[in-house]
């Protein structure tokens, strides 16, 4: 928030707060930003998500969000990053854009007053007013598209999928044996609803070949299995890149067989040190361990009785360390994917999928995630990284009154974040668990927090 007079620059932190300001009677200009929105990270300072009244009050809809008040009454009010009409709507304000005297615009990241002023309007030069935001967006968008022959827009990377649609082109791609780059896009809230436009495509994965849009997942999946998604990379002279780099590294083909045929000796198979009941390092023991918790029969490779097959998977796998866990013949990861794959519950959806354990009734797995914790939390986000106000709030309630809480991401498993809903009658997110029993989203959770009801609910 920007004053007027000496131009002071204020984060408010309550309604309250603003109406003392604004009964003041100087001129003031409210900005609402988010912190996951790239045009608000250099125009702060009114968070849009934690503070709901005020955007009610304001009628807040979208950020960035510009409200400019005097004598106590809204005069004027500007939606989205526009410097141009921004510096107009500041000078009208204060009378003239030279005044010496002229209120500070909603903090723009600098300084206030007239040093604020004088960054919108070099912001402003040379930008027209109605295309300033847009063409940037769609520059970034096709940059990223033409930045690789093959590019994946998809949630999570390709080492590390955030959900089974993203996976299932992953392992195309990989089965086609061509060199794909990647944009994890819930890592940006503006390049993930652009892409939408941009591609005219309302979900992900996308995938592009050559700057054209090929498809997502299903058709992805069809063109693959009727060979057409093979044609289009040959047309394109994207050439698979696994044979060559074999031939490269001077793997026979002798020995390419044989790894071919070790990695599908079992459904489930583990290249490690030592053998399962006596690993020979810790991380070889830290992946048994999770497959016997996942109640997985697989067979196993003590790489330390065989040089040849120790430097040479290396090589076929493009994974220079041990131990590596394949599940049908593909090449899942190291230890600590499996780790974060088993915690996020990643591990046992492809085991499931795969057909190596039965399929779990989402119910079922609801219910089991519901009790993998006495208090659990399903957020958008971690704990350390919220991506909500909501989450936050109910985070910080949690630590605040010292209660230890599992917690599951939403954003990672669309099937878990719609059967929640149903399953426990609430249609929002956050949602907190203890001992099985649903407790209330963020505003029952913040309401026992105020009336010191939360931690005796969370210690019975």
């Amino acid at each position: 928030m920007g004053g007027g007079g000496g131009g002071v620059m204020k984060d408010l932190r309550s309604k309250e707060e603003l109406d003392r300001v604004i009964r003041g009677g100087e001129s003031v200009i409210l900005h609402f930003f988010a912190g996951w929105c790239e045009a608000s990270k250099q125009m702060d300072q009114v968070d849009a998500e934690e503070l709901p009244e005020l955007s009610e009050a304001y009628s807040v809809s979208a950020v960035p969000y510009f409200v400019f008040c005097k004598d106590g009454k809204t005069m004027d009010t500007l939606e989205g990053a526009n410097p141009s009409s921004l510096a107009n709507k500041v000078a009208e304000l204060t009378g003239s854009i030279d005044h010496t005297d002229s209120a500070a615009p909603a903090s723009l990241g600098t300084a206030a007053g007239p040093a604020v002023l004088e960054t919108v309007k070099e912001q402003a030069k040379g930008n027209d007013s109605s295309q300033t935001e847009k063409p940037s967006l769609n520059e970034r968008l096709q940059q990223l598209v033409d930045s690789h022959p093959v590019f994946l827009f998809m949630k999570g990377s390709p080492e590390q999928p955030k959900c089974k649609f993203s996976r299932k082109v992953v392992e195309i791609l990989k089965d086609e044996g061509v060199e794909v780059g990647s944009f994890d896009i819930l890592t940006d809230d503006e390049v993930r609803e652009g892409m939408k436009k941009f591609s005219n495509w309302p979900t992900f994965p996308q995938l592009y070949c050559k700057g054209e849009f090929i498809g997502g997942c299903d058709i992805t999946v069809a063109m693959h299995e009727s060979g057409e998604l093979k044609e289009v990379f040959e047309d394109h002279g994207i050439l698979s890149h696994s044979n060559g780099a074999k031939t490269a590294s001077g793997l026979s083909s002798a020995l390419i067989s044989r790894f071919e045929s070790l990695i599908n000796l079992s459904p489930v198979m583990l290249f490690m040190k030592g053998k399962p009941e006596e690993p020979k390092c810790g991380f070889s023991g830290k992946v048994v361990e999770i497959l016997q918790q996942e109640k997985v029969e697989f067979e196993s490779f003590d790489i330390l009785t065989d040089d040849e097959v120790r430097q040479g998977l290396k090589v076929f796998s493009n994974w220079l360390s041990y131990p590596q866990l394949y599940i049908k013949g593909k090449f899942i990861g190291g230890s600590d994917i499996v780790l974060e794959m088993q915690k996020s519950g990643e591990l046992k959806r492809v085991l499931t999928e795969e057909g190596i354990l039965p399929k779990e009734l989402l119910e079922d797995r609801l219910r089991s995630l519901i009790s993998s914790s006495e208090a659990m939390l399903f957020m958008k986000g971690s704990p350390d990284n919220p991506r909500c106000g909501f989450s936050r709030k109910v985070v910080d309630a949690l630590r605040e009154v010292g209660v230890s809480f599992g917690h599951f991401d939403i954003l990672t498993d669309d099937d878990v974040r719609q059967g929640l809903k149903a399953f426990s009658n609430w249609p929002t997110y956050p949602q907190l668990y203890y001992k099985g029993e649903f407790i209330g989203g963020s505003d029952i959770v913040l309401e026992m927090q105020k009336s010191g009801e939360l931690k005796s609910a969370l210690s019975e």
